[in-house]
């Protein structure tokens, strides 16, 4: 068990007072929210009267997804395909700094959402509007779930290993990277807002483009070369030694010389300093021509030791490597530990879930856990009474199921 955190009885960090209007489903947009909400800000998930499809991603029937990515949020459950529910939204944009949304281009306007027509109701507005090709382009139309967009963008063709297929990452990854940028984006907008007294603007946040920008150089790269990135497992093309190697006991270590000075004493370590004038081995380019040589060498020298003995080993010595973790690893390792890099926050199905920690880690004025991933609708009444509807009106919008009241309590 990690240290366990109680919620804080109200929101704290730089961002308490911005109010974000979260219209998103699934990963980006959640991710993109429960950043600024870690931070402070008060973010309002409008979902819809089923619920965020993020919700149906379980494991042993708990919703973990959901808890994970919605933390310090609150639900409030709208039917948007409701003509009455317009009045609604415009009520919650007038009062927000910031609206986030992941429909199909052009699905906001159908509503009679309009830009235009939320920054003319809300002129400092923040508008983050979340797509898989963006507002523009002749893909903009097309359905973009992460996984087209890892494919499309570079990143599965240079993944994984020569001789099979190209590899998607096994986790969220396009979705995560824009809803980080997103993040990004939106606070310099609210910066922007704050500079000029109130100008807000529409931020275009397409799955595609942050996660391209993540692959670096490769644009240049291939202009220079004409060849493009090849797959080559988990060695690097830009210097050698680095690989993942088996140790005697049959786990891993991860290994990385990227400079001159760490592979001479990298082989000092290994008992083979004369692999410095070694022909094949004596500057990174040659290494790099060799590196299937090279490899042999290293992993023949790991191979004999168990991975405990190779991590002291190496350590001692000054040599950069780390062990291959899984989750029963990290459960056990003490830096995770001392550094609450995970957490154990209160949970009314598991008692206690654990969760990865509020990064980045702000020293003066930091971010809190303050409330757990909301039930469907909880908070839909609160809401709705912020936003200037009294009792009569909210139990007329529940008897319509335009609004849905709370599924149920802890």
């Amino acid at each position: 068990m990690f240290e366990r955190i109680e919620f804080s009885a109200t929101p704290s960090g730089p961002l308490k007072g911005v109010r974000i209007i979260d219209l998103s489903r699934l990963v980006a947009g959640n991710t993109l929210t429960m950043t600024l909400g870690d931070l402070g800000a008060d973010v309002i998930k409008v979902e819809p009267l089923a619920g965020d499809t993020l919700r149906e991603w379980r494991v042993a029937n708990i919703e973990t997804a959901w808890k994970t990515y919605s933390r310090n949020k609150r639900s409030l459950c709208l039917d948007l395909r409701h003509p009455d529910s317009r009045d609604i939204m415009l009520r919650l944009i007038a009062g927000a700094h910031v609206m986030v949304e992941s429909f199909r281009p052009g699905t906001l306007e159908s509503m009679d959402l309009s830009p235009e027509l939320l920054l003319a109701v809300n002129p400092a507005l923040v508008l983050a509007r979340i797509s898989g090709w963006g507002q523009t382009g002749p893909y903009a139309d097309r359905p973009g779930f992460g996984t087209l967009v890892e494919g499309m963008s570079g990143f599965a063709s240079m993944n994984g290993f020569a001789d099979r297929e190209p590899v998607l990452p096994p986790i969220y990854l396009g979705d995560m990277t824009a809803g980080l940028y997103g993040a990004i984006g939106i606070l310099a907008a609210l910066r922007h807002v704050e500079v000029t007294g109130g100008q807000g603007q529409v931020i275009d946040i397409p799955l595609l483009d942050p996660l391209f920008s993540i692959l670096g150089p490769q644009a240049a790269n291939y202009r220079l070369t004409g060849k493009v990135k090849p797959r080559t497992g988990s060695r690097s093309t830009n210097s050698a030694p680095r690989d993942v190697y088996r140790t005697a006991d049959g786990h891993w270590i991860c290994l990385s010389a990227s400079t001159q000075s760490m592979t001479e004493k990298l082989f000092g370590a290994i008992g083979r300093p004369e692999l410095t004038a070694d022909p094949r081995f004596a500057t990174n380019s040659l290494r790099l021509k060799n590196v299937e040589a090279l490899d042999e060498i290293v992993a023949g020298y790991i191979g004999s030791l168990t991975q405990k003995d190779c991590l002291e080993f190496f350590q001692q010595n000054g040599i950069t490597v780390g062990p291959v973790y899984d989750m029963a690893d990290i459960e056990q390792d003490t830096h995770f530990h001392a550094r609450q890099i995970i957490v154990e926050l209160p949970d009314a199905e598991m008692g206690t879930i654990p969760v990865h920690a509020i990064s980045p880690r702000l020293a003066k004025t930091p971010g809190g856990f303050h409330r757990a991933a909301p039930h469907l609708g909880a908070d839909t009444r609160d809401v709705l009474r912020e936003v200037g509807y009294d009792r009569s009106e909210i139990e007329a919008l529940e008897l319509n199921s335009i609004v849905k009241p709370p599924e149920k309590s802890d």
